[in-house]
């Protein structure tokens, strides 16, 4: 059934009205620009853990991850046990989402962690220079000392923090 030509008149009257004072108003933003992780730092990170762990007869696997906890660069060295890359995946997605290293919240106190929560050292966030988060990496297979220094030497080589300034 077509609108009665007032009830027509009454609308486009408010939608201008509308129109006006939004205006008035300035323009809204529609999204707040986030400095986000890509494939170009995710793969320098993955990279430079590995080369770092070749260097010390290390077999590891890393993941890299970015600040919402989707998986963006993995790997698993020949020799690593299999299992080590569920443990990287689990320590980089507790870094990248939480934005606090594994390091600490395997400190965290008593009890059963949260689900998701990595407990081992080894999964390190990492930050802009502004310290915006951008994801984590976690690394498994090494001592935890290792994969800790694995992740930030990682970090470094793609120009960003492991903790935020």
């Amino acid at each position: 059934m077509p609108m009665p030509p007032q009830a027509a008149a009454r609308c486009l009257a408010m939608l201008a009205i509308g129109s006006v004072a939004s205006a008035a108003n300035g323009p809204v933003a529609a999204q707040t620009l986030r400095p986000a992780l890509d494939y170009a730092n995710a793969a320098t990170i993955r990279d430079t853990c590995l080369a770092f762990a070749a260097e010390r007869g290390l077999a590891v696997a890393v993941a890299v991850y970015d600040a919402a906890g989707r998986l963006i660069a993995y790997a698993h060295m020949d020799g690593a046990p299999t299992a080590v890359g569920e443990y990287a995946q689990w320590k980089g997605r507790s870094a990248a989402t939480i934005h606090v290293a594994s390091k600490e919240t395997a400190n965290w106190g008593p009890g059963a962690p949260p689900p998701g929560l990595a407990t081992w050292e080894g999964g390190v966030p990492f930050f802009t220079t502004d310290g915006a988060p951008l994801g984590g990496v976690g690394v498994s297979g090494a001592s935890s000392a290792q994969d800790s220094a694995c992740g930030e030497t990682g970090i470094a080589a793609a120009g960003l923090l492991s903790q935020r300034p």
